[in-house]
Parts: C-alpha cells; sequence; structure tokens
C-alpha cells in the first residue's frame, strides 16, 4: 500500500483564510475516487498504485488554480512499503497500541 501526504498553499490570495481552496481540492480528490483522510495541515492519500496517487495529487493541484489562484505550491511525501500491506489506519493503530 502507498500512502502520500498532501500539501497545496495557493500564494497571492486576496486573504488568509484557505478553506475555498482546500475544498476544491478535495472535491477534485472526491471526483477522482482515491481514497483519503482530509487533516488540519494536509491531506493523506492511500493507493496501491502509485500512478492513482499522482494522478490525484495533479487533479487536485490544478482545481486550485481553477478557483482563480495565480499561484500553487505543492508538496508531497510518499511513503510506499512493499513488504506488508499496510493502510494509514494500521500506522496510526501501530503507534496508539505502544502508548498503553
Amino acid at each position: 500500500m502507498i500512502t502520500a501526504e498532501l500539501t497545496i498553499i495557493p500564494i497571492g490570495t486576496s486573504g488568509t483564510s484557505l478553506s475555498k481552496y482546500v475544498a476544491a481540492a478535495v472535491a477534485a480528490l472526491d471526483s477522482d475516487g482515491i481514497k483519503y483522510e482530509l487533516t488540519g495541515m494536509g491531506t493523506l492519500l492511500e493507493s496501491d498504485d502509485l500512478e492513482k496517487i499522482f494522478n490525484a495529487i495533479k487533479t487536485a493541484h490544478e482545481a486550485v488554480f481553477n478557483t482563480g489562484a495565480e499561484r500553487v505550491a505543492t508538496s508531497i511525501k510518499i511513503d510506499e512499503r512493499r513488504d506488508e500491506d499496510r493502510t494509514i489506519k494500521d500506522k496510526v493503530s501501530s503507534v496508539t497500541q505502544r502508548l498503553k
């Protein structure tokens, strides 16, 4: 399973709120059909196919431009584990178990 963390930041907007842009990116992910989890600082993506993740990132990136942004900075972190099939939920659970 491949997981990725995605942060898309429009630059030069007229205000400090980014929710309009985040909503556009998330709506694009919905239409793309990839599994994702929205967090306060970014979005986690999950797929068994790296190409699907890259396509979803491109779709979300373009969606922010489509809201009128003139410049967009996108940061991506990818974690691909090939020895075991671990989901985002599995990773969080593993840490939570160690906290008990």
